[in-house]
This record gives C-alpha cells, structure tokens and sequence, in this order.
C-alpha cells in the first residue's frame, strides 16, 4: 500500500518481497471499513468487490447459556459490514494496480538480509542476490523483522496469555450461515464462514499449542459446535500463531522508518493488524511524499510518522490487553466467564450502537490519503 502510494505520487519506489507469491495463510483477512475507505479513495473498490469476499454485518457469541447476538453495528458507516478477503488477493490486487505505474517496481523471491549502513545513516538493503541502496527503507516485514533487529531498535512487550490455532474445516449443507465465537470456561474459539470451509481459530493458553495433539482438537471442536463433530480436517504445518503484543519505542533511524508488525505486534483481538499497518502506510505516505520527491528525507520527517500513529497504536493496543484480562485469560483458566449481556444491550440503543461500530470498524484517528495521492503524478 505504501509503495502504491507514493509511486503514485511520483516516487520511485522498489518492494521486496520474499516470497515468489502470496500464497500463504496470512491470517489477517479481516478488511475494516477504515481500509475499505482508502480504496474508495484509490478508486479501486470495484476491483475489490470483484474478489471473492463475504461481508459480516454483525457478530454473535455463543456460551454455555444461549447466544448473544450484536447485529448491524456498522450500519451507520459508509461500508456497513466488514469484508473477509483472502490476503493473497488483497496483495494480488493491490500489487497489480502499482504495476501500471513507472515509478513500482516489485522483486519477488528477494529476503532482504541486513542492512546498508553510511556512518549513522541506514543507506538501503541487502539482499541474497545482491543489494537495493535508498534514500528511505521501510521496514515492513513483520512482528520477527529482519530490519528491525538490525537497526537494534528499543522494544517493549507486554506479553499475551495465549496462542492460537488455525486450522479449516469443510462446510457442510445446512451449517449455520454467520462467523461467531464460542466462549466456554476454558475454551475459547473463533469461526469464520469462508463459503467452502470454515476457519476456526483456536484458542490456547500460551505455550500450549505445541503439545496438542490433532484427535483431542477434533474431539474439543466437536464438544464446542456439535454440528462440527466427526468432520476431517488436518492442523497443517502453519497452524500454530505465537501470539505477540510489542510495541517500539522508537520507530526510525536515520533513513529508516518501522511500520505495520515491524512496529507494533498486534494480538489477533479485533482482526486490526492488517487495517492498523494499512492506516500506517497511508499516514507515512501523506507525510514523507514530499520530502522523498526532494530527495531528502530526514529524522524529524520519520518521527512525524511516529508521532501521527503511536496513540492510535497505544488505544488498540490498550483495548486488546484489557479484553485478554476480563474474557480470555478467564475463559483459558476454565473459571466462570461473565456473558457479555452488556454489549448486547448497549448495541439495541442507536447512539451507543453507533460508537461500538465505529470503534470496531475505523478505530481511533483512521487515515486517509491526501488528494496528490489520490490521482497518479508522472516521476
């Protein structure tokens, strides 16, 4: 997204991707009308509605003592659901459009290695084949960054009480059509309708995940959903998430800029990551267009970005701690949850409806791109 933005804006821009596609399980398919709002911006919204999508507009939780039902939340927000999209075609789409400009250029099968470094200042990358020098890297590459362990940048981790497993499960005719979580004393999972399968997410106290074994997760999934039981399924090589919540306390160097995981590890609460690392890019490329089309970006520039994003990181980060302490640490030490009634209650009155969706889908200080980014500048 960034390099889209600023190739737009008529900086040459190079990207690096590892990988020699997207095809990976990247988890964060949840797209926020906060993300939803920017392509509306870039005018690529009938792209994105052409890619094999569902849309939630509420959300339910089933406990032990019935279900409680949050519908339309969003319905006061311009995109009044929240899309689950495959990663890959997001990543697909995206790198496609900044394909047609001069100014993108996409490496793939590239693992940057470590750094380009002249005296302080970080001048590029290295890479297995070779090397990219810059006036500006941006380090994205992740909550185990590569680039950010290289520029020995202070970090602060505030821990996570649990991990999770991924793992799908075949749909079968007559399963219920919505996403809901179960939340049981010990037991916590996440379903998500993906039309041809489901996508659980299951949810385990921290370190636990590696000693599971594939029939007792079966046989939990089917005393949790009974209409799941007996269904075959694999965990897979990737199913274990090491959940993380980290934050920097300084996002640059000279010539360096952090963003998205590289920045701030996200707990999986919400589905942000993804939309929190996106409003990132979209804040650095309104700051930094302008000093990158001079050609000099400098340290005061970069904590600009740092400054315009650390509160809105800090609140979601807040809030994701405070909902491990009072409903997942709970519910994975088996002792008596408290239903959310509450938030049931509070989403039939509109005004509070109104904020809980908002908050759920924009979160705090939600970006926008400028109008120069908006429309394509020549380089």
């Amino acid at each position: 997204m960034l390099g889209l933005l600023l190739a737009r804006a008529g900086v040459d821009v190079v990207v690096l991707e590892k990988h020699g596609d997207f095809l990976r399980d990247f988890r964060g398919d949840t797209v926020h009308p906060s993300t939803l709002d920017v392509l509306d911006d870039l005018g690529l919204t009938a792209r994105f509605e052409a890619l094999s999508h569902r849309k939630i507009t509420g959300l339910s939780i089933v406990t032990d003592d019935g279900e409680i039902m949050l519908e339309s939340v969003f319905e006061a927000l311009p995109h009044p659901y929240i899309a689950m999209v495959p990663q890959w075609d997001l990543l697909d789409m995206l790198a496609s459009e900044a394909a047609t400009l001069p100014g993108f250029h996409l490496l793939m099968n590239t693992e940057v290695t470590g750094l380009i470094r002249e005296g302080p200042r970080v001048a590029g990358v290295r890479h297995r084949d070779g090397q990219v020098r810059a006036a500006l890297t941006v380090a994205a590459d992740g909550r185990s960054s590569v680039l950010r362990a290289a520029a020995m940048l202070p970090l602060h981790e505030y821990g996570a009480p649990m991990d999770v497993v991924w793992f799908r499960v075949p749909r079968e005719a007559g399963d219920r059509d919505d996403s809901f979580f179960r939340l049981a004393p010990g037991h916590l999972l996440v379903a998500i309708n993906r039309t041809a399968y489901w996508q659980l997410a299951y949810i385990v106290p921290k370190g636990g995940a590696v000693s599971l074994e594939e029939p007792a997760v079966r046989q939990t999934v089917g005393s949790l959903v009974p209409f799941l039981a007996g269904r075959s399924y694999g965990l897979g090589r990737d199913a274990i998430l090491t959940v993380r919540i980290d934050r920097l306390r300084r996002w640059h160097r000279p010539g360096l800029l952090c963003i998205g995981d590289a920045a701030h590890a996200m707990s999986p609460v919400g589905g942000v990551g993804i939309n929190l690392a996106i409003q990132d890019a979209v804040a650095a490329a309104n700051l930094l267009y302008e000093p990158l089309r001079r050609g000099a970006v400098s340290e005061q520039d970069l904590a600009s970005v740092q400054r315009r994003r650390m509160l809105p990181t800090m609140l979601v980060q807040g809030f994701q701690r405070a909902a491990q302490r009072a409903v997942i640490s709970p519910a994975l030490s088996g002792r008596t949850i408290v239903r959310p009634d509450g938030l049931e209650r509070a989403s039939r009155i509109p005004v509070l409806r109104s904020a809980i969706g908002r908050w759920a889908g924009y979160g705090p200080r939600p970006e926008r791109p400028r109008p120069e980014l908006r429309a394509i500048t020549s380089p």
